[in-house]
């Protein structure tokens, strides 16, 4: 199944991920083609769960603060940081033009 040049847009901006190159598109492809198989499921009579410990109850533990007072130390471990905020995802690409990428794929 082809990547079509609009899913790879679409796919770019959601995950600022470059898939400009051979090599980006193939791994693509690839990882539909895997996902594709949970098509082949036969989930008919099976009710959706809200949980996979459905079967459990789960409680939510004490939220106690025991440290704090450390944006600086936790600012060092940032790739990139813009004033006292994380950028994410870090290393952000600038995105082709959707004739571009219609370029790059008619060549693939």
């Amino acid at each position: 199944q082809k990547v079509s040049v609009e899913m790879l847009d679409h796919l770019e901006h959601l995950a600022l991920v470059d898939f400009r190159d051979s090599e980006g598109v193939e791994r693509l492809q690839k990882a539909i083609q895997f996902a594709d198989q949970l098509h082949e499921v036969n989930t008919d009579g099976v009710e959706p769960m809200d949980s996979v410990l459905e079967d459990r109850c789960l409680y939510l533990r004490e939220d106690d603060v025991t440290e704090g007072n450390c944006t600086k130390e936790l600012l060092k471990n940032a790739r990139e940081k813009v004033e006292e905020y994380f950028v994410a995802p870090p290393g952000n690409i600038p995105l082709p033009k959707l004739e571009e990428q219609e370029a790059f794929l008619q060549g693939s």
